[in-house]
């Protein structure tokens, strides 16, 4: 079987990932005992599963088409048009559901700042579902970060040397730095430390700094090529095995977390690659996994705000709207953006 980058099983994995938040989300907010199938889940933590393959697949972007406008340009279209959706979806229905006014002096700079990706919920709406607009949407703003910080570590890398070889070995070292930084700020500002720290954890939650690792260790793996590798490439299953072994006989704390993470990262890349025809086989490139994610946080948020709690049934009225939400938002508005997007890595047919 040819090793091309393009064949792969993505978008099958960013569904698992969505699927894994919306499903833990889900049983956690509504408070549901845990399936047996969600606590096997857990260890699959979708949101780093998402910065790494993030890493991996925009640096190969950038690569293939170096024009900053078009990069830009190509991560805005995916970003931005279905989250405007769900924004000016979430107006009317917690309007409705809520009876919450969004005539006041707060509405306006808070609509400006979602349009731009900068997520946070303001004071009026504190009392909406579980205490936030959209949980969900935490992460946007990272992700903006994590695309306006690639092409500067590129420029760096570049103005430093014209090797490839150099700049993989800057990438790497910056990877390095920001691994170690993590890990540092994790054993001091971590769990049982005292409440300021974990205020200013907090905070750096919801910057760059704690996660660019993950980020860039999609973009380690994409330059070295490794879907080439023989220790990747169909090896999904062995590096499956391998990581669930390393969840359950290693203990988890904020330091080993943080190689679980690295561990569970490599495992994606090679599942990635391991019968990499899968996904278009069962999904035939339908992309769903963004809509699951954006959507899923205003549904449950909804369904806690009218206090249906304690029931599994409540819980898969939500899967099952966020996942018709998704297909909407796929067909009608995220495919029809991508199609506008300059030299993608694979067409969309």
């Amino acid at each position: 079987m040819h090793r091309e980058f393009k064949i792969n099983n993505f978008d099958l994995l960013r569904l698992f990932a969505a699927c894994e938040v919306l499903f833990v989300h889900s049983f956690d907010r509504l408070q549901i005992p845990y399936p047996p199938f969600i606590k096997i889940m857990l260890n699959f933590s979708g949101v780093p599963m998402f910065f790494v393959m993030s890493g991996f697949l925009i640096s190969a972007s950038l690569e293939r088409n170096p024009n900053i406008k078009n990069y830009f340009r190509n991560r805005a279209l995916r970003i931005y048009p279905a989250l405007w959706t769900c924004l000016i979806l979430t107006i009317p229905v917690i309007s409705i559901v809520a009876h919450m006014s969004f005539l006041n002096l707060q509405t306006i700079p808070w609509i400006i700042c979602q349009f731009f990706g900068i997520i946070y919920t303001p004071a009026f709406l504190k009392n909406f579902g579980f205490g936030s607009y959209n949980g969900s949407l935490w992460t946007i703003p990272l992700e903006l970060q994590f695309y306006i910080i690639l092409p500067i570590i590129y420029l760096f890398a570049s103005k430093l040397s014209k090797k490839e070889n150099q700049k993989t070995f800057i990438i790497v070292a910056t990877f390095l730095f920001f691994f170690i930084l993590t890990y540092y700020l994790k054993a001091k500002f971590g769990e049982g430390a005292s409440p300021v720290e974990t205020f200013k954890l907090k905070v750096l939650r919801y910057t760059f700094i704690p996660n660019i690792y993950l980020f860039l260790l999609g973009v380690v793996m994409q330059r070295f090529k490794v879907y080439r590798s023989n220790l990747i490439f169909g090896k999904g299953l062995f590096w499956l095995i391998a990581f669930l072994m390393f969840c359950y006989w290693v203990p988890s704390t904020n330091t080993t977390g943080m190689f679980r993470f690295l561990f569970l990262g490599i495992t994606t890349i090679s599942l990635a690659y391991t019968l990499p025809a899968t996904a278009s086989k069962i999904l035939k490139g339908n992309d769903v996994s963004y809509g699951v994610y954006i959507y899923h946080g205003l549904v449950l948020g909804v369904i806690v705000q009218l206090k249906l709690f304690g029931n599994a049934n409540y819980a898969i009225v939500v899967i099952l709207i966020a996942v018709v939400l998704a297909m909407l938002s796929w067909n009608f508005v995220e495919k029809p953006c991508i199609k506008r997007k300059k030299k993608t890595i694979h067409k969309l047919t």
